[in-house]
């Protein structure tokens, strides 16, 4: 039963990731189109702050994916100079750091989604969006990452 929920979570991040590299195509495209709208003399609303929240969704989808693939800044030459015992503390030590603060990310963000939910908030921007609809791809994107984390913590704890 672990493995298939191994496996299935990997197919998770999997798509957090694409589903980042999706909100960085929506960034180019943002861009490209506001640039575009100044050269033939005309104004777009809002494309400035939907290049912002696609960036706020790219970064938290590809937290989980990036995590997995190892590819987050590590401490692995101070790791390799310890012996394995050591090493394996202080990963399980960082494991457990890193799903507690994830964790605490995760319950503001959504937290947050609630409360901007709730009371309608709109962005201060020119198209005055409602604010909840950026952040749920935030919270979303925090929650995985919290998974993710705790995915690796539990990976390592029944590793040894």
């Amino acid at each position: 039963m672990l493995k298939i929920l191994d496996k299935n979570l990997k197919k998770i991040y999997i798509l957090s990731g694409f589903i980042a590299a999706g909100f960085l195509i929506l960034i180019a495209l943002f861009i490209l189109v506001g640039i575009s709208s100044r050269i033939f003399g005309f104004y777009i609303r809002g494309l400035a702050e939907y290049s912002g929240y696609s960036m706020a969704a790219a970064s938290f989808f590809a937290l989980s994916y990036t995590f997995v693939e190892g590819g987050h800044i590590r401490i692995t030459l101070f790791l390799e100079k310890v012996g394995k015992a050591k090493r394996n503390i202080m990963e399980l030590w960082c494991l457990i750091l890193g799903a507690f603060f994830s964790g605490y990310l995760a319950f503001y963000f959504i937290k947050m989604l609630i409360i901007s939910y709730k009371f309608q908030e709109r962005s201060e921007g020119a198209d005055e969006i409602l604010i909840w609809i950026p952040q749920t791809s935030v919270a979303i994107g925090s929650f995985i990452f919290f998974i993710c984390i705790f995915h690796q913590l539990i990976l390592k704890i029944f590793k040894k």
